[in-house]
């Protein structure tokens, strides 16, 4: 008996020796010990599994067989250190790895929402990063905890025992078959139903059912926009008309402006050339303005066509972007899709105004806006000039003289001389409103610098002579110190009113009239004196060379 007990001792022995650490065995209960759950597992010490492996409802009892994975046999103190969830898990993971690889498809339910993604049971925890949920990655991942559906596996490590699923792999695969018979099935000029599904600085992205198809921002609108979000939202569901289908590529071209007639096809008819039509403007450029007239119909109005007196100015300063504005139809070119149009022709021609209410002749008046090297402009109202050339200014003085007599932004009178619509040019006089200008029988009332005249004295003054040339002619001013060269001959109590004497004209003052000097025609008819007789320093006295001056002008 001894000799049998020793052999079952020994066999008892041998059998323990048998198990080893990472194995999965059978146990019993025996009791539960303070946060620990004490099993016999058939080893001459018995092991420990952690009391938090199992739920609060789950919990085994006494006698009940459990599976536990031995983690240590034996530690310092002889104990055994035992895992009740390490041998569901191995078990599971055991049965998984031989049944999945890389590649297959497998069914599982989302387990819970972690940092990166989803944790998902498929009888082991798998994990699915949040990029691989779906197509479109969804904002709240916490939503889908507690569905089931399938995954790919996309990666499986068997030393590390983690899967990594994807759930987008298999949507874009079922997307991609769908794609492929949405292709063959599409035709040009199919109307079709699509939600926006992107928007871009060019477009919009149509999403057709798992088929992405572009809607071009040039095929939005027969009108002009600016950008694809005036015409669309994300999100919104639209009609959209199948434009081409590039099979190779998956690329549907899409339009919305297809779906109305093209507003072109009608032009002719609905504008024709003398049309006068309200438009807004949308676009400036150097030479001119868009102006839309319709959605998808726009004209141009070249920049000489905008205003009947403003030239070489940019559009800019005549319209603004977004006015609305009065047009007139002046040519249609429905092949190249083009309108011209005008601004001015529906506003009444200044030109025209100006010649009915002033005709050749007439008198006008206005401020000076500008002084040129050859002339004045005169402001005439309704952004009119008129020019008043040098040589129109003043009666016998220069135009240089003439134009320094004037200053801009003086009020000043004018006659019309002539108008030319056609080189839109209004020619204006000054001096033909003078008194003594001269007249078809000829110049004997003007007078002109450096000439000697006869005047009248009108009035006698302390500082000189009111005098007139002729009896209607030019009157002016003999100043006291004109009046002769010695200081006995500048009293002017010495001429009578009435009386005659000549005088040279030696300049005009700010209003133009002629002023006078005795003294200056002297000195003027004795140098011709000298010049023609020769000086007193030959031999010949002042009064000898006189004499000979006079006896000639007698003869």
């Amino acid at each position: 008996d001894t000799t049998a007990m020793l052999t079952m001792e020994e066999a008892f022995e041998k059998s323990l020796t048998t198990l080893s650490e990472g194995e999965i065995v059978n146990g019993t209960v025996i009791e539960t010990r303070g946060k620990e759950i004490v099993v016999d597992i058939g080893y001459k010490s018995e092991g420990h599994v952690a009391l938090n492996e199992f739920d609060e409802d789950n919990r085994p009892g006494v006698g009940d067989q459990i599976e536990v994975l031995i983690e240590v046999l034996e530690d310092r103190e002889g104990q055994v250190h035992l895992s009740h969830e390490r041998a569901e898990f191995k078990k599971n993971w055991d049965k998984i790895n031989s049944l999945c690889e890389e590649g297959k498809v497998i069914e599982g339910r989302i387990k819970a929402a972690v940092k990166g993604g989803l944790i998902v049971n498929i009888g082991v925890e798998a994990f699915l990063p949040s990029s691989q949920v779906d197509v479109v990655q969804p904002k709240n991942l916490d939503a889908l905890v507690g569905e089931k559906m399938e995954f790919k596996i996309v990666k499986l490590n068997a030393e590390r025992q983690n899967i990594v699923l994807s759930r987008r792999e298999l949507i874009e695969e079922e997307r991609s078959a769908k794609r492929v018979e949405m292709l063959g099935n599409l035709t040009p000029g199919a109307v079709i139903k699509g939600k926006v599904k992107n928007i871009t600085d060019f477009g919009a992205f149509i999403d057709l059912d798992g088929l992405d198809g572009l809607l071009h921002i040039t095929d939005m609108s027969w009108g002009r926009i600016n950008h694809p979000s005036e015409m669309v939202t994300v999100g919104q569901e639209l009609d959209v008309v199948v434009l081409d289908i590039n099979k190779e590529k998956e690329r549907v071209s899409l339009g919305l402006k297809q779906k109305t007639q093209n507003p072109w096809e009608l032009i002719e008819s609905k504008y024709p050339v003398g049309t006068k039509i309200k438009g807004k403007v949308v676009n400036l450029v150097s030479y001119g303005a868009f102006v839309e007239l319709e959605p998808g119909i726009e004209g141009l109005v070249h920049v000489s066509e905008m205003s009947w007196t403003r030239k070489n100015v940019h559009p800019g300063k005549i319209v603004s972007t977004s006015q609305e504005v009065d047009v007139e139809v002046l040519d249609v070119d429905a092949d190249k899709r083009r309108i011209s149009l005008g601004i001015k022709q529906t506003q009444e021609n200044p030109w025209d105004i100006f010649i009915g209410q002033h005709p050749a002749d007439s008198q006008v008046e206005g401020e000076i806006k500008n002084i040129t090297e050859f002339g004045l402009f005169i402001d005439l109202g309704n952004d009119l000039d008129g020019m008043v050339h040098m040589s129109d200014i003043a009666w016998g003085i220069s135009g240089e003289d003439a134009l320094a007599l004037h200053r801009k932004g003086e009020e000043v009178e004018a006659v019309v001389l002539d108008v030319d619509t056609d080189k839109e040019r209004i020619s204006l006089g000054m001096k033909q409103l003078e008194k003594g200008a001269p007249t078809e029988a000829g110049a004997a009332g003007s007078v002109r610098k450096g000439e000697t005249v006869t005047v009248t004295v009108l009035e006698v003054r302390d500082g000189g002579l009111e005098v007139q040339v002729g009896e209607d002619g030019a009157t002016g001013f003999i100043k006291r110190s004109d009046l002769g060269r010695d200081r006995d001959e500048q009293r002017p109590d010495r001429f009578q009113v009435g009386g005659k004497v000549d005088a040279m004209v030696t300049g005009f003052d700010r209003s133009k009239k002629p002023n006078f000097s005795i003294k200056a025609r002297q000195i003027a008819e004795e140098k011709e004196a000298v010049q023609q007789f020769g000086s007193s320093d030959s031999g010949a006295s002042l009064g000898d060379i006189l004499g000979e001056a006079l006896k000639k002008k007698e003869d």
